[in-house]
């Protein structure tokens, strides 16, 4: 389960058209132009390429628009709080404005490249995989790239980062192989067709029984972990692995089965760290918050942000560097791709790299600090029942204002045929998530459970799926890391965690299961939804066939 633009979910027809242009390439003995690609008769060498830069230009523009609506809702609500409630010092302020303007186009600049080299990877590699004879070499490779697209995922970086009970790298290849291993499951339940419901609710419900023997502090930090996993970069490419992996498939449920990948892979990383909180015990879970440069002028706002670039620029090298391998031991093994696509994927590659590196550096220099300072104002201030409606204000806006969640509704419309509404959709998710931050926020001040929320939350998300059909099913489990875009392990997660800290709290147990309840919002929205347009359907076709009947009998009495 692509703030940052995630592509999700991905548009089953527009990956199924590229899979065509990939293979009509491929078959031929000459190399041929993929559709999409422009022909520029009449042009000079010169005005070609240039016309070719000017191509991506746009595509760039619109990713920064994206982002910017995404990040827009958040700045706004800073600056009023920062005049209102909270006074922020003129150094705090323009860190986090800076931080704010390298996300907006870090993100479009990462987005964009996903785009280009993560969506094809991950088509190209579920066709090969679909007609491959040995069953096991393919899963060993989704195994493996499974762990290595974890591990550059940006929003769980920065969860793990937050994490004071558990080390950084220790969390982060456990949420990966966790991932893997699922992704297999995943890809077998395609192949085997399989239900959705059945691996939903037998692997849930694994998760609750190992819920009740781990430690209590390591129940929010696994739910969440399953939110941030269906990231930028993990959604597109395991999208794009199972429109591919169902693609060669002419039964009426190849569409279904296309969804639902994204769902059981973030059940991995929930399992996988449960296990880890029964095996592993930390002595200290305190949490040392990010402190905030001395900034007094510009200058020095800017020369905090370069310090800082050199340091990210290294981890997300070692975070794609084995990908890279990965993908060119695949190509040279398959010869899959041709030149003009290895060429396209490689600069996406290289915009990936860079986008990745602009949004670390952002998010920790300017964007987290400033989100754990207010919520830790607001916490020790004299009025800290604030935190729920200015919580839920922020996820209200968040959500309305996330491009993922604009992919996603128009895909829910499709997919009931215009039973369910965007704006119905729109305003359901924003209501739903606003509640979820509004809960988080409680569990902030009270310290309540959140096992009280999770298991009926879960209970009635597992039982819709016996009644709503397996297209709904699939894409609302793929949804709940739609909600959970980038804002929330950036921003709302750090609010939260400042403010805990100030109350006096446990920061394990009572500030993360933030992005767990964020993340469990459209699953029960979209089958809520989903029902209520099945049994709209079913009353219209009743009402229509008592019509039918009132005419017959009305013409068998006038005869």
């Amino acid at each position: 389960m692509q703030s940052y633009k995630i592509e999700f979910p991905i548009s089953v027809q527009f990956v199924k058209k590229s899979l065509k242009s990939q293979k009509r390439c491929t078959s031929e003995k000459k190399s041929c132009k993929i559709s999409t690609r422009r022909t520029y008769r009449g042009l000079s060498k010169a005005e070609e390429e240039r016309s070719r830069s000017v191509r991506i230009n746009p595509q760039l523009m619109e990713k920064i628009k994206e982002s910017l609506s995404s990040v827009l809702p958040i700045t706004a609500i800073v600056l009023l709080l920062s005049i209102s409630i909270v006074p922020l010092t003129p150094g705090t302020l323009v860190l986090f404005l800076f931080g704010a303007l390298l996300l907006i186009v870090g993100v479009g600049i990462f987005t964009l490249g996903v785009d280009m080299s993560m969506t094809p990877m991950g088509s190209g590699i579920g066709v090969y995989m679909s007609k491959s004879k040995h069953r096991g070499i393919p899963l060993a490779i989704a195994l493996v790239l499974g762990v290595l697209i974890t591990v550059a995922e940006p929003d769980l970086q920065v969860l793990a980062q937050q994490g004071p009970a558990i080390p950084t790298q220790r969390l982060i290849f456990t949420v990966a192989l966790g991932v893997g291993i699922f992704l297999v499951l995943a890809l077998l339940r395609v192949q085997l067709k399989i239900p959705l419901s059945y691996m939903l609710v037998t692997f849930y419900l694994l998760a609750f029984a190992l819920a009740a023997l781990a430690p209590k502090a390591f129940i929010p930090i696994s739910f969440d972990s399953g939110g941030v996993t269906t990231g930028p970069i993990t959604v597109p490419f395991i999208m794009a692995l199972g429109v591919g992996l169902a693609s060669v498939r002419s039964d009426k449920n190849s569409t279904s089965d296309s969804f639902g990948l994204v769902a059981l892979c973030s059940i991995g990383p929930i399992l996988s760290v449960l296990i880890l909180g029964i095996c592993y015990a930390p002595d200290d879970a305190r949490y040392t918050p990010v402190p905030l440069a001395d900034i007094a002028t510009t200058r020095d706002a800017a020369e905090a942000f370069a310090a800082a670039i050199p340091e990210y620029s290294k981890e997300v090298v070692i975070a794609m560097v084995p990908i890279c391998a990965m993908f060119l031991l695949f190509q040279l093994m398959t010869r899959r791709f041709k030149r003009t696509q290895l060429l396209r994927i490689v600069s996406g590659l290289i915009y990936t790299y860079l986008g990745l590196v602009m949004f670390l550096t952002g998010v920790n220099v300017g964007f987290m600090p400033a989100g754990e300072l207010i919520g830790a104002d607001i916490a020790a201030g004299d009025q800290p029942w604030l935190l729920i409606p200015i919580g839920m204000l922020m996820g209200y806006f968040i959500v309305a204002a996330e491009p993922a969640v604009h992919v996603l509704i128009k895909q829910v419309e499709e997919v009931s045929m215009g039973s369910i509404s965007q704006s119905a959709m729109r305003q359901g998710l924003s209501i739903g998530v606003a509640v979820s931050i509004g809960i988080a926020m409680l569990r902030v001040l009270t310290g309540i459970s959140i096992l009280w929320f999770l298991l009926p939350g879960y209970a009635i998300s597992l039982g819709l799926t016996f009644f709503v059909p397996q297209l709904f099913t699939g894409v609302a489990f793929d949804a709940g890391g739609v909600a959970s875009g980038p804002m929330t392990a950036t921003f709302l997660l750090p609010f939260a965690m400042g403010a805990c800290e100030a109350a006096g709290g446990s920061l394990m147990t009572d500030a993360f299961g933030l992005v767990a309840l964020v993340a469990m919002t459209p699953l029960v929205t979209i089958q809520l939804m989903g029902l209520a347009g099945r049994m709209r359907k079913k009353l219209a076709h009743q009402a229509i066939q008592a019509e039918i009947a009132r005419v017959d009998d009305c013409i068998l009495y006038y005869d």
